[in-house]
């Protein structure tokens, strides 16, 4: 699913309206400030190692059960079910795995920033470092 649904957008004086879409952010709306989106994360599939830069993130796991490996080489580790609400301070390393190899896991996303995109970049967890600009994070198809 891709974030930029414009065509799918609607409304007018001050409030828009997204159905059946994925996400709403600065790509689709006049947002300023934030955006949020639906997340679905295949049966057995990991989202890469990365990192928000300047913004905070709020996740609420609708379905599923993830682990997220997080923190400095994503050392730490803590797992996630389905009515859990998450937290991630900007700058914090993470990775996130699907535990189940036969259930999508889905969440609910809200950052702080209405271009994530351009703030979140990869994480090289062997070698603890940002990976470099040109690296960024992959749209979603």
């Amino acid at each position: 699913m891709s974030d930029d649904s414009n065509t799918q957008v609607v409304g007018s004086g001050g409030i828009s309206m997204l159905r059946g879409g994925s996400a709403l952010s600065s790509s689709n709306v006049d947002a300023k400030g934030l955006s949020m989106k639906l997340a679905v994360i295949p049966p057995g599939a990991v989202i890469p190692a990365h990192l928000h830069v300047d913004f905070e993130t709020m996740i609420y796991i609708l379905e599923g059960r993830v682990r997220h490996e997080y923190g400095d080489g994503c050392k730490l580790v803590m797992e996630n079910i389905a009515g859990d609400f998450l937290f991630i301070q900007p700058g914090i390393p993470h990775e996130v795995f699907n535990l189940s190899d036969t259930e999508p896991a889905v969440a609910v996303i809200a950052r702080s920033a209405p271009d994530e995109r351009e703030q979140t970049i990869l994480y090289d967890r062997a070698a603890e470092l940002v990976v470099t600009e040109k690296q960024k994070m992959p749209k979603e198809s």
